[in-house]
């Protein structure tokens, strides 16, 4: 393991005086609905709301002081976008953000209102490529990934320690997979803090490269992702495929619709704002209900940054 216990203690000492320690909570309806008892780490209260914040600062705060002179860069049309910017401004470091032309406006605008200098380009891997090196030629900027990256992975299992730490004897904990930052983190913490707790993931059918992968047992990339859940499009990487492959229980694809249900229960159960990519994790638990009856289940809510003028009900 590229990625010890040591060096998780280490990144949650590291970033904890800059993040929140976010609330865990728990839905008595949900719970009835489940025959389970379901604690939700509520990453979407996270500065920037979303557990992004986590790793970014993580890679940010271990910046050489030469290196911190140029700045930052990443490409990212979301909340990594957001989170780059933000742990950049912490440390009075220019973060240069490059997004595809089509990202939304909210989180341009995000990304400005935190001190980042947004670059646009064409909506494709290429061209995001090749926009990076260019920015990383001119600038001499660090590059960091948004989530196949040591230290950004180490980083988001972070969320996953506060939620051990608060309740021991997860039967299960469900996340999230898009590029697999979050999954391959959070696998990592319970792997070594609470080893009997299986590891799920949720997935969106329409954007299945992670399931895709475990079952091919090689790492297949994503074509042409089509799912509400904007933040789960991107392909594993080759740091975090291994570590979900090695850790991780088993991916379940949920539909689109699925996705909407269990982002609405959460609104109007839990009085609380979640993205898709946040309600996915609790679609892979109501699709498979009958598995976790009188289990006890963390799920790490991964954020809140929706476009309200865009709901999808």
């Amino acid at each position: 393991m590229h990625i010890t216990l040591k060096d998780l203690q280490e990144t949650h000492q590291r970033i904890k005086p800059f993040i929140h320690n976010t609330p865990v909570l728990s839905s008595s309806l949900i719970n009835e609905i489940l025959g389970a008892d379901v604690y939700f780490k509520c990453e979407n209260f996270q500065k920037m709301g979303a557990f992004k914040m986590r790793g970014a600062l993580n890679a940010v705060l271990q910046l050489s002081d030469e290196q911190g002179e140029f700045g930052v860069v990443t490409h990212s049309s979301g909340n990594f976008a957001q989170a780059l910017a933000l742990a950049a401004k912490f440390q009075n470091i220019k973060a240069y953000i490059i997004m595809p032309e089509n990202a939304p406006e909210v989180k341009k605008k995000a990304v400005k209102d935190y001190g980042g200098k947004v670059i646009e380009c064409e909506a494709n891997l290429e061209a995001r490529e090749t926009t990076l090196n260019k920015v990383v030629a001119d600038t001499g900027a660090t590059f960091l990934h948004p989530y196949n990256d040591y230290q950004v992975i180490a980083g988001q299992g972070t969320a996953a320690m506060e939620l051990i730490e608060e309740h021991a004897n997860l039967d299960y904990i469900v996340a999230p997979v898009g590029g697999g930052g979050l999954l391959a983190g959070t696998a990592l913490a319970t792997y070594y803090l609470s080893p009997k707790t299986k590891v799920i993931a949720g997935e969106p059918l329409g954007a299945d490269d992670a399931w895709q992968s475990m079952e091919k047992g090689t790492l297949i990339p994503q074509t042409n992702p089509q799912t509400i859940a904007d933040g789960l499009l991107t392909s594993l990487g080759d740091k975090t495929f291994p570590i979900i492959r090695d850790l991780v229980e088993k991916i379940v694809r949920v539909e689109e619709d699925e996705i909407v249900a269990a982002m609405r229960l959460i609104w109007e159960r839990m009085k609380i704002i979640v993205e898709p990519s946040s309600a996915v994790a609790l679609a892979a638990i109501l699709k498979e209900k009958e598995k976790y009856q009188s289990k006890k289940i963390g799920v790490i809510l991964s954020g809140g940054n929706v476009d309200l003028g865009n709901l999808p009900f």
